[in-house]
């Protein structure tokens, strides 16, 4: 089931996709379930949102594909290595990715991300499942000069914009399935490698995650991005692919 979040009519809801049309929702659906509406929604109406917005924190996890890690000449982290990024940084399919002023070099990061349905604290690896509501896609847009000068990731990663989600939540996403992530710029193919060459599985990062801090409903989990990465400029066109998930699109502005 693909669930987007999308504006009409002056108005902010949830709907089913369904073919070319939205079957529009009586609520939030991850916390009110799948009641459904008798009102039908064209796509082409209407203007897709960020899937969600987390009302707690975006957890995100560093160096989880080794040829990325290796890109930046760093080792594979033994241990999930995790940062997060403030929720004011989410926004939706296309809009656009501001270019900070503080930052030289601003770069595009295509990831899975997984939106938590559930209370989490300490949940067993082999029980994460039971946890996740569904699956997107992510941009960890990344300040690069600022992330090497700071030391530290938070004002790197967590300037406003700097996390696009979308364009919808899959419930029934497989990570562990023959899906591949793969961001082009401006048509030209930047990163493309299988979810399966994560070092720490979607599971064991909901487990580690979980032990150290609880996640709450509609809490997001970017799990990492494979080599690749890269300058955008004002200008530029950004789309994330994941197999299944769809294409994340977003433009590229200056502040």
């Amino acid at each position: 089931m693909r669930i987007a979040r999308f504006s009409h009519q002056d108005a902010i809801t949830y709907g089913i996709v369904d073919g070319k049309e939205l079957v529009v929702l009586a609520g939030d659906p991850m916390f009110v379930g799948y009641e459904t509406t008798d009102v039908r929604v064209p796509i082409s109406d209407i203007a897709l949102l960020a899937p969600v917005i987390p009302r707690s924190k975006v957890v995100a996890v560093g160096r989880n594909y080794r040829a990325h890690a290796a890109e930046f000449g760093n080792d594979v982290p033994a241990e999930p290595m995790l940062f997060f990024k403030p929720n004011t940084s989410v926004i939706g399919p296309n809009d656009s990715i501001v270019r900070p002023k503080q930052s030289a070099r601003v770069e595009f990061e295509g990831e899975l991300a997984v939106v938590i349905g559930r209370i989490a604290k300490n949940v067993p690896a082999e029980r994460a499942h039971e946890y996740v509501f569904g699956y997107t896609i992510a941009n960890d847009v990344t300040a690069r000069d600022l992330q090497r000068s700071d030391g530290q990731w938070a004002r790197a990663k967590g300037f406003d914009t700097f996390c696009p989600i979308g364009p919808a939540i899959e419930t029934e996403f497989d990570p562990s399935g023959d899906a591949r992530v793969v961001t082009r710029v401006n048509g030209d193919v930047r990163q493309d490698a299988p979810l399966t060459d994560m070092v720490h599985s979607v599971a064991d990062v909901i487990a580690y995650a979980s032990a150290a801090f609880t996640l709450l409903p509609g809490d997001v989990i970017l799990t990492g991005t494979p080599a690749g990465v890269g300058e955008i400029v004002a200008g530029d066109v950004v789309e994330v692919e994941i197999t299944r998930l769809g294409i994340l699109r977003n433009t590229v502005r200056d502040a």
